[in-house]
């Protein structure tokens, strides 16, 4: 399934799943490889992992995936690559075509003028720590290797719509109880001609049909154009009530009336808002109560098929949740629609986790995350249930050059989308240096595992240190607390990595955080356990080569910190 709705009417797409062939590369040079020697000896499935064959289950490296296309007639085809962890390399009949890294952000490319008749594609990938990854690095989490969400074929005309971003507001100098909606409409067009060309764009929006309006494409580049226009009739989106409402362009020939190409968005009209300290949509103050959440599972890696998102999202829902924060990466589209229906709310963060300043002054770094914030927003800025972006989780915020690392990427996002607010999660405590760039200072702090702080207190002193750094008066979140527990092992000493004492800290923690008015979300870490990268370091304490703070454990089986949450968000 590509989405949760259907994105064309006119234009023709099809997802490409299925089992491809699939081989592992040696180390060499891709373009060094002889293809033609290349031992396909595997069937895997796409979208998928291949950790979950069992000949492959801790393989990181190189590999190839490679299926035929038939095509009946002459067309430009589009392909459209949800996620492949993490860096790909695209060939087409045996010549390279495109390439893309970070596993958590889509990419695609056109092929020109494709003949009729079979040919082939392969998709290289790698999910190795080399020397050109900054963000894909032994980690807190597992980066899986393999195709991991849906690709998509596409046949498209010369020109063809790129994307469409849309933008709600209440229309200025109305009383916001009379619901009178504004949507700022911006299409991007692209021609893929060799000659400049000019259409007409026509759109429908909730009832509401808007011509856009004429525009001229220079040939081999795109042209972007706005429309502005009220939508008496519409309700807002809320988690009561998430309305939701397609968004539908289609682009003509001049003086045609029957559509070349067409895309459909789907959209929500709320606004977020940062004031007197707290969050608030459409105009009222919420609380955020939820989880992180990893995109990990024993039987599917990082590659969900939507029945085991929805279990997730079921979960989170009978505990009392309404939030969820995708810690560390940007998630699958499909995830994100099943929040926008059911009116969770969603912090989404770019891909960057616990980086000192030494890996954040890698070579690659600055590009590396820009392209992942573009290609975050630009995907997914559509949906309502994202209220918060968020950067460079527990990264070297508490030093001078990461502050300017930090204000960078802030710029960009706010210069992409302006509609919502920013943050980040910091774990620097006093010497945080970065909470004046952001609108909401949210903390990272373990009271009861990491320390035997008391959790409130530990609490006032964070809202203190906000204040002193460039936070006061800014909204506050408690981004991140918890504990292990493994699943399965009670015990009435309570000791650390009981099921008893990570239920007594989870509890101590929503305790502290639901009585402190100034606290405007608490998310747990973590929902679910998940796989942990093998390695040095750090990552020699985590038993099982998993993080084990998960409420449910990997399998989404209930600890007893389960009760303990429902109880708290229920209230």
């Amino acid at each position: 399934m590509i989405r949760l709705f259907e994105t064309n009417e006119v234009r023709m797409n099809i997802e490409l799943e299925g089992l491809w062939d699939f081989a592992i590369v040696g180390q060499g040079q891709i373009e060094d490889q002889d293809k033609e020697e290349l031992d396909y000896k595997y069937r895997l499935s796409v979208p998928g992992c291949w950790e979950m064959h069992p000949e492959l289950l801790t393989y990181r490296g190189r590999g190839v995936y490679r299926r035929f296309i038939d095509l009946d007639e002459k067309a430009h085809l589009r392909f459209v690559f949800k996620g492949v962890s993490h860096t790909a390399n695209i060939y087409w009949d045996g010549k390279q075509v495109t390439e893309h890294y970070n596993a958590y952000t889509a990419f695609s490319v056109v092929l020109l003028d494709v003949e009729p008749g079979r040919h082939e594609l392969q998709v290289f990938v790698d999910n190795s720590f080399h020397e050109h990854s900054s963000l894909h690095i032994a980690n807190d989490y597992y980066t899986y290797g393999g195709i991991i969400r849906p690709i998509v074929m596409e046949r498209v005309p010369d020109v063809f719509l790129e994307r469409i971003q849309f933008t709600p507001s209440l229309m200025e100098g109305l009383e916001q109880e009379l619901d009178i909606w504004q949507a700022d409409v911006q299409v991007t067009i692209r021609n893929i001609s060799s000659i400049d060309r000019a259409f007409q764009l026509r759109g429908r929006l909730a009832a509401v049909e808007f011509d856009i309006g004429g525009v001229a494409v220079k040939a081999g580049e795109q042209a972007t154009i706005t429309s502005r226009f009220s939508c008496p009739k519409v309700k807002a989106w809320s988690v009561e009530h998430p309305e939701l409402y397609l968004c539908k362009v289609q682009l003509f020939e001049i003086g045609q009336n029957v559509p070349i190409d067409d895309l459909i968005e789907r959209v929500g009209f709320r606004t977020i808002s940062t004031n007197d300290s707290r969050i608030q949509l459409n105009g009222a103050d919420i609380i955020l109560k939820g989880f992180n959440r990893h995109e990990d599972h024993p039987m599917v890696g990082t590659a969900f098929p939507l029945p085991l998102m929805v279990t997730d999202l079921d979960l989170m829902q009978d505990m009392g949740a309404n939030c969820v924060r995708t810690s560390h990466y940007p998630n699958d589209e499909r995830f994100l629609d099943l929040c926008d229906e059911r009116g969770i709310f969603v912090w989404e963060e770019n891909h960057a986790r616990g980086l000192s300043l030494e890996k954040m002054l890698h070579p690659k770094f600055n590009e590396q995350c820009a392209a992942v914030n573009r290609e975050m927003v630009e995907q997914h800025v559509n949906h309502p249930s994202i209220v918060i972006w968020g950067v460079l989780n527990e990264c070297a915020s508490h030093t001078e050059e990461g502050r300017l690392m930090y204000k960078q990427q802030l710029e960009q996002i706010r210069s992409l989308d302006a509609s919502r607010p920013l943050t980040f999660a910091s774990d620097k405590r006093d010497m945080e240096l970065c909470f004046d760039l952001v609108d909401i200072v949210s903390f990272n702090l373990y009271p009861g595992w990491y320390g035997d702080e008391d959790p409130g207190e530990l609490c006032d002193q964070a809202r203190g240190w906000a204040d002193e750094a460039g936070g006061e008066g800014k909204p506050m979140i408690m981004s991140e607390f918890g504990g292990d527990g493994y699943y399965g092992h009670r015990d009435p000493s309570r000791v650390k990595g009981t099921e008893e004492r990570q239920a007594e800290i989870i509890e101590s923690n929503l305790e502290a955080y639901s009585s402190r008015p100034y606290v405007s979300g608490m998310l747990i870490w973590q929902f679910c356990d998940c796989r942990v990268t093998e390695g040095p370091g750090f990552l020699m304490s985590r038993a099982m080569t998993q993080n084990s703070k998960g409420i449910v454990d990997r399998y989404r089986r209930p600890k007893l910190a389960y009760s303990v949450v429902k109880a708290y968000f229920t209230k």
